[in-house]
């Protein structure tokens, strides 16, 4: 068996979540701008919001823009899009 018939294991992707995120510096210090955010299996505000601007409590943010969508907080469902405001 050569170096390249040896079979290897493959990555398990099956938790990867949909969205993005940067580490580069430059693209943190962007201006934001409205955008919208497709909620996933499992999602809470407070998690968006933390994801959004790195802190859980401006989930009302979210919620104030979005209340049309949002009967209850505490319940929002996987597929809904919610606009999410500028920080």
């Amino acid at each position: 068996m050569g170096l390249f018939d040896r079979k290897k294991d493959k990555p398990d992707f099956s938790n990867v979540r949909s969205g993005g995120s940067s580490t580069d510096p430059a693209e943190r210090n962007m201006p934001t701008s409205s955008r919208s955010y497709t909620v996933q299996n499992g999602d809470t505000l407070s998690e968006i919001a933390q994801h959004y601007y790195g802190d859980a409590n401006k989930w009302r943010k979210i919620y104030e823009a979005n209340r049309d969508a949002i009967k209850d907080p505490d319940l929002i469902y996987p597929g809904q899009t919610f606009t999410i405001p500028e920080a």
